[in-house]
């Protein structure tokens, strides 16, 4: 192993002092790197005017928290319920999901202590799970687990607290409370049955609620729901519950119907296959998270034939790479940054998903594209879950090359699936248990 050199370092120095890297610097330590080589010109062509457009209600906000696909999803959720009511917004709470998705997945990670209970601590699994007991994350399957089971409320009855719309207080909580439950869990182990320690992890259960209800509050058992129209007309649903609100209102949309579609175009992960993700999930006894792997353009195309029948789309991204909060726009042309560090990008989009580079990372909406004449999208419509002081008031704007590079997932009614799709999809056995820590296991936050 060799050093870097004397002789080496006054090359570098030489290379480096020249005019053109000076201004660089001085524009780099003023701004940053990425506000010295914004293109202007990707920035004035960005139009926020799209061939299919679906309109939605205000836009929403999660705040410090990971609760995106929560957000992406209510918000899916919600642009049926304010045409099926006739008004012009409503929001669904958030909080509410998330409570029991806490609750979930603090029994999950009891169970998956309990089942890998002989293995040492230093198990690769085992390690994985103590890592990160709890998060905010999760998958559109997991959504669909939480509604079916506990169903769903107006956000007016069980509005965002403190812990919901900043989670990093709480969660740390967690994590320690449930590092400490591992620990008895396991050292229990030596003394008691499998059985004996179930009970124990259900006491466990009643103090981690109690944790909950103080930090988002108790969950309503019923509520009165109401609403004024478009026509100025007044609606109340009186002491209706959280699953008759969803039988009532939600339930006719089939969500089972829909589901995740994915692109992960490596070598050991065939299309036209479908996976799933070991030791990933919320309730237990729930739908496991199921994706279908197509070539993109499947996925464009899948995206452009549900959006034109006026249904959004819900899709999972690496919003981080290329993209811009402040100006709403998700560009692979949106930073010359090569012009200042003159570095190739040499990684396609398997290699970055390999290589622990790009993943999917965030849900958001789509809620439009733009067509050409040969019916093909090259700039879509979505909506994000950040606020309106970003973007476009809360808008974004996403190209079509970004798309390709960045997009992993849409959630897609399977009726536009092709007939050989649907039968890979509809296939007994997953074709690969993906490991909890490869890249198409990271939850959206």
């Amino acid at each position: 192993m060799k050093n870097i050199s004397k002789d080496k370092l006054k090359k570098y120095e030489r290379n480096f002092n020249q005019i053109e890297n000076k201004a660089i610097t001085n524009a780099v330590t003023k701004n940053g790197f990425f506000k010295s080589c914004e293109n202007y010109e990707e920035i004035r062509n960005a139009r926020y005017e799209f061939s299919v457009n679906l309109k939605q209600g205000d836009i929403t906000n999660q705040k410090q928290s990971g609760r995106c696909w929560i957000f992406a999803s209510t918000n899916f959720l919600r642009y049926f319920l304010i045409k099926k009511l006739n008004i012009n917004t409503i929001e669904l709470s958030q909080n509410y999901i998330a409570f029991y998705d806490k609750l979930e997945k603090c029994n999950y990670f009891l169970n998956n202590i309990i089942a890998t209970i002989d293995k040492p601590t230093t198990d690769r699994h085992v390690t994985f799970f103590l890592d990160a007991p709890i998060n905010d994350g999760g998958q559109w399957d997991m959504f669909l687990n939480i509604i079916k089971k506990y169903g769903i409320v107006p956000k007016s009855a069980m509005p965002e607290t403190y812990s919901s719309s900043n989670t990093s207080e709480i969660n740390k909580i967690l994590k320690r409370v449930l590092r400490m439950y591992a620990y008895e869990l396991r050292t229990s182990y030596k003394k008691k049955n499998l059985e004996d320690l179930e009970n124990q992890k259900l006491d466990m259960l009643e103090n981690i609620y109690t944790i909950l209800c103080t930090a988002f509050g108790r969950p309503p058992e019923k509520f009165d729901f109401e609403y004024t129209d478009k026509n100025d007309e007044f609606h109340r649903d009186s002491d209706i519950t959280p699953t008759e609100f969803y039988d009532k209102y939600i339930k006719d949309l089939k969500l089972d119907d829909y589901i995740s579609i994915i692109n992960a175009p490596n070598e050991d992960r065939p299309f036209y296959k479908k996976y799933t993700v070991n030791y990933i999930g919320n309730v237990a006894d729930g739908n496991r998270i199921t994706y279908l792997n197509l070539p993109i353009e499947r996925l464009k195309e899948m995206a452009i034939a549900q959006l034109s029948e006026g249904v959004p789309v819900f899709f999972g991204s690496d919003v981080g790479q290329e993209s811009s909060r402040e100006l709403g726009i998700l560009s692979r042309n949106l930073y010359n940054i090569k012009d200042i560090i003159n570095i190739k990008d040499t990684m396609d989009k398997a290699t970055k998903l390999e290589y622990r580079e790009s993943a999917m990372t965030h849900a958001m909406m789509f809620l439009g594209v733009n067509l050409d004449e040969n019916w093909k999208g090259n700039r879509w419509k979505v909506e994000n879950s950040w606020g309106d002081s970003t973007g476009n008031k809360g808008i974004y704007l996403l190209t079509d090359d970004w798309f390709n590079s960045y997009v992993y997932q849409v959630v897609i009614n399977k009726k536009h699936l092709k007939p050989e799709e649907l039968e890979a999809y509809n296939e007994n056995k997953y074709y690969m248990e993906l490991e909890p820590w490869d890249p198409m296991g990271t939850l959206a936050d």
